[in-house]
């Protein structure tokens, strides 16, 4: 078997369905999918055994230890020289296994990485979330593809390990919060070659709701200072940016109310980020109501961050080891 998708769940069983029928129509099938059911209140069993007849899929039940933990229990019952983790609200394209196996008989890898892309179907707020997510405007655009900045760190959404880089790294050491950068950190410190394959995307749903999505993004700002303290040097100048974007915005709607030349003039570049945030939306996806989103999405993405970021710093949590 080529490869092993590990595929941890938690009381989502719409959202697997939809995975596994993307799986279904793979134009690579050497592979097998292993559902882990983390402790569900709603279990996917049922779900699982329609695709019985359609694809290798084996479902485990376990108790809850969170997703990262998850993924390792999978890992030792997969059986592919590959690993390949997929988060449950992600829908794969039919070319996926495909282009990945054409990479890795160009120039063989260790671990690989991929985008993550709206699809057609998405509702209007998952497409402006998701534009949020992987604008090149905005802090989810730094990572992904070819032109991001600084070094390439695969995510768990979308993300593929030979066997012998889980045989020496032993896979994922926290179970929440930054788990997967935590893991790919390692993976490269460790010496092995990671790729970005850019056309093997995924489309991910992400959170379907605003406060969901604030609350999913205030955890990845103060991931960002928790992974400082594991390994130095992860914390660098763009990752301030949402910081300093929060705190520009908080003094020119201080300086609103005195009606001023200069407190108009501080607004104009908010107003023209935000008009550039409009129209790019606009372009991707043909939406008024979506460029609105947008622009939404992405202000509660850059408050969200900086207030996770700033928490972390001030009052830090217990390391999840300790």
């Amino acid at each position: 078997m080529l490869f092993s998708v590990i595929v941890p769940v938690y009381n989502r069983p719409d959202e697997i369905d939809e995975l596994l029928q993307s799986l279904c129509r793979q134009t690579e099938t050497s592979f097998e999918v292993l559902v882990i059911d983390d402790g569900s209140d709603r279990p996917c069993r049922q779900i699982v055994d329609r695709y019985q007849d359609r694809l290798k899929v084996r479902y485990f039940f376990k108790e809850n230890s969170g997703q990262g933990f998850t993924r390792n229990y999978g890992f030792d019952m997969a059986s592919g020289d590959y690993l390949v983790v997929f988060d449950s609200d992600c829908i794969i394209p039919p070319h996926y296994f495909e282009t990945v196996r054409k990479e890795l008989e160009k120039e063989p890898f260790d671990a690989w990485g991929g985008p993550d892309r709206s699809h057609p179907d998405f509702s209007p707020l998952q497409k402006a979330i998701s534009y949020s997510m992987t604008s090149p405007f905005t802090t989810g655009g730094i990572r992904g593809d070819k032109n991001h900045i600084g070094t390439f760190y695969p995510r768990s959404f979308n993300m593929g390990i030979s066997s012998q880089v889980y045989r020496r790294t032993g896979g994922f050491k926290f179970t929440r919060m930054g788990e997967d950068l935590e893991f790919s950190i390692r993976i490269i410190k460790s010496g092995f070659k990671v790729r970005l394959i850019e056309e093997a995307y995924v489309y991910h749903k992400r959170r379907p709701s605003l406060w969901q999505f604030f609350r999913q993004i205030y955890s990845f700002g103060r991931t960002r200072i928790q992974l400082n303290r594991y390994h130095p040097g992860q914390v660098k100048m763009i990752h301030m940016l949402p910081v300093l974007a929060v705190l520009y915005l908080l003094v020119a709607i201080a300086w609103l109310p005195a009606q001023s030349t200069l407190s108009w003039i501080l607004m104009v570049p908010i107003a023209a980020y935000g008009l550039l945030i409009w129209n790019h939306s606009y372009m991707r996806e043909n939406s008024l109501y979506v460029a609105l989103l947008s622009v939404i999405a992405t202000l509660i993405q850059i408050t969200a961050y900086a207030c996770g970021f700033v928490r972390e710093l001030i009052k830090p949590s217990p390391r999840e080891d300790e």
